[in-house]
């Protein structure tokens, strides 16, 4: 059995099977709701119940609270119709935004690399061609997991058919520990995606600062990459912080890449670099390296920060004191379950960021 769900106020229909969210059946069918968490935690998805009804599912009592749900409102991401429906929803139009339907793939993992002692690079062969814009994510199922992981793409989109992952081993994560102990070269995995809406504003004519940290840089290497293929001219910084050079992953690419783009400028940074590393570059956290190179003036340029919370926060922090503004800073909203369900929803210091 099928339902009629019409989103306003773009007034785009769709057909949502019994059982299925209004936020799959929307991805699916190439229209983007704003989204998060997808787990009902971050209220992200919170839309208005015009007519019809929904069953609520797993919707936290914290993120739709009953006097919510007594107003009509539903998370999108958890909520099933029971009846053909008109929801509202507050969609941003943005001119640079790509839209690619949801699509699930079979894919075999072809490749796995150490990249640092804490983050492996995993390659996987899908069953057909991958879609997406440079700074979304899929979600991979892998054999033993109730449920699905996010990941960040590192490849740019011009490779379809092999996606890359950088993956960092979380104490205690599940997921991680499988992909670092047990994932080999051969086994199958599920992939669904693309997800996402962190993407390069192309249509602006500022210069690009991204700022990342740890396995941050997957979504900066996608974007660079195809900005360098498309020959982009604009100015394009990358400064990404490790603690140590063990911890220093792509220096090679990035290196080469700043050398033959005269466009490109690359800062690699230490915060604990060891007497053995014989450490001649910047030193410091990414939000400190990034002041001192621009003297605290970021006027001009448009920042894409990827990476720890902590690290976005102090980011965006200096960048404000550098007079950039909040419509020219963009991040990596990526929530998990459990960072969700801990209030982790994106920087305190912006609602929008």
């Amino acid at each position: 059995m099928t339902y009629e769900v019409t989103i306003e106020p773009i007034g785009e229909t769709l057909e949502v099977e019994e059982g299925q969210t209004i936020l799959d059946a929307a991805l699916r069918a190439g229209v983007w709701l704003p989204h998060a968490c997808c787990h009902g935690l971050c209220a992200t998805c919170k839309v208005d119940v015009v007519d019809g009804e929904v069953e609520q599912g797993n919707a936290s009592p914290f993120a739709l609270m009953d006097f919510e749900r007594e107003e009509g409102k539903a998370l999108a991401c958890c909520a099933t119709p029971t009846s053909d429906l008109v929801i509202e929803a507050d969609i941003e139009e943005d001119p640079d935004a790509e839209v690619h339907p949801v699509e699930d793939y079979v894919g075999k993992v072809v490749a796995i690399d150490e990249l640092t002692p804490t983050a492996k690079r995993v390659v996987i062969e899908l069953d057909h061609d991958l879609e997406f814009q440079s700074g979304q994510y899929i979600n991979l199922q892998l054999p033993e997991m109730d449920a699905p992981r996010a990941f960040s793409l590192a490849n740019p989109p011009m490779e379809k058919r092999l996606v890359e992952l950088n993956i960092r081993l979380v104490p205690g994560g599940e997921a991680t520990t499988y992909i670092h102990e047990k994932l080999t070269v051969g086994e199958e995995v599920k992939v669904t995606g693309p997800y996402g809406r962190f993407f390069v504003r192309k249509s602006a004519p500022e210069n690009m600062l991204f700022l990342a940290g740890g396995t941050g840089l997957s979504s900066p290497k996608s974007m660079i990459l195809e900005l360098l293929e498309q020959q982009d001219s604009r100015e394009i910084t990358l400064i990404y912080g490790a603690r140590n050079l063990p911890e220093l992953y792509y220096q090679d690419l990035f290196s080469e890449l700043a050398e033959k783009y005269t466009n490109f400028t690359y800062i690699p940074a230490l915060s604990e670099p060891r007497d053995e590393d014989d450490w001649t570059g910047a030193t410091g956290f990414v939000h400190e390296v990034a002041k001192q190179h621009f003297d605290n003036d970021f006027r001009g340029w448009k920042a894409y920060m990827c990476g720890p919370p902590p690290m976005i926060d102090a980011c965006i922090t200096t960048l404000m004191q550098g007079r950039l503004f909040e419509r020219d800073m963009y991040m990596e909203k990526f929530i998990s379950a459990a960072d969700a369900a801990q209030g982790a929803q994106g920087s305190p210091l912006f609602k929008s960021i």
